[in-house]
């Protein structure tokens, strides 16, 4: 046996547990994971209180946890990795929050990159890679990031600049420094975005927000070159595409962008990081709002 939080039933943070659960096991093509620090995205969230059970199948008694770096302990069959490597992961079944984590998507941890830092990359980067792709942005584009500092947000506009994409990244005034010390430039975010950016728009990926999607279609005259992360109810009447995750997505997201952040060339959202006794605490602070940080889960 070993050791997670898990979800002892739907409901509020306080059902966040430390149990003991059946051990993982590394299957074909996979690797066991030994975690030393995983991430908390927004949709742990939303999982945890039962409102995505027709999205995923996680039930009370599993673990949460998309995200996670740590040194692998046991290698699948056909798996490409070695005992003691040290490697960020992309947790399609979940299970970060867990002692032991087995997956078939992971890449090796840059010595110079922190646990945390690796836990906290391998799922803004999917989505990031993934919705570059999916609005098919090309050098001499011009792109408008919704949420431009975001975990996802801050990742696509360093990716689009060095693929010589013009990116205008919509954020809070207080955030202008970033969104221009990362190659974009700043548009205020809120109602009336495009009318402020006044300028020829090529694709919008929307990683914040929920009300801006007419809006980006007409700017773009373009709905399939519209990507949000986020959905809301103009998702369908926009025409705009709704990104999911998914195996095929990005799967070098992660080959992509941890050279990156090992030589500085890539930044991430501020975090904070918690042990994972505090996983609740951890859900607390997001829900509250009292925290804009990416917090991360440690095991050490």
């Amino acid at each position: 046996m070993s050791s997670a939080i898990v979800i002892t039933e739907f409901g509020g943070p306080e059902v966040l547990q430390w149990r003991e659960v059946k051990t993982p096991r590394a299957q074909p093509g996979e690797v066991l994971i030994r975690v030393k620090a995983a991430a908390v995205g927004p949709t742990d969230l939303r999982i945890r209180t039962g409102n995505l059970t027709a999205v995923f199948p996680q039930r009370p008694g599993d673990v949460l946890g998309f995200e996670a770096s740590g040194v692998v302990e046991a290698v699948g069959e056909g798996a490409n990795a070695n005992v003691g490597d040290e490697v960020a992961a992309l947790l399609p079944s979940q299970g970060g929050y867990g002692e032991l984590v087995a997956t078939n998507v992971w890449y090796s941890k840059a010595a110079s990159v922190s646990w945390a830092a690796a836990a906290a990359l391998p799922a803004s980067a999917d989505a990031a890679v993934g919705t570059l792709r999916q609005i098919r942005a090309v050098r001499g584009d011009t792109l408008v990031v919704l949420g431009a500092v975001g975990a996802v947000g801050l990742i696509v506009t360093q990716l689009a600049a060095l693929q010589g994409i013009r990116v205008i990244g919509a954020a809070r005034k207080r955030d202008a420094g970033l969104v221009q010390d990362v190659g974009g430039e700043f548009v205020e975010y809120g109602s009336g975005v495009f009318d402020r950016i006044g300028s020829h728009v090529d694709a919008v990926i929307a990683a914040a927000g929920h009300g801006e999607l007419l809006e980006a279609v007409a700017a773009t005259r373009d709905p399939s070159r519209v990507v949000t992360l986020t959905g809301g109810p103009d998702v369908a009447t926009s025409g705009a595409l709704l990104s999911h995750p998914s195996p095929n997505r990005a799967p070098d997201a992660l080959a992509t962008t941890m050279p990156l952040l090992a030589t500085g060339e890539l930044r991430l959202k501020q975090s904070r990081t918690l042990p994972i006794g505090e996983a609740a605490e951890a859900h607390r602070l997001l829900e509250s709002g009292q925290t804009s940080d990416k917090i991360v889960l440690s095991f050490d």
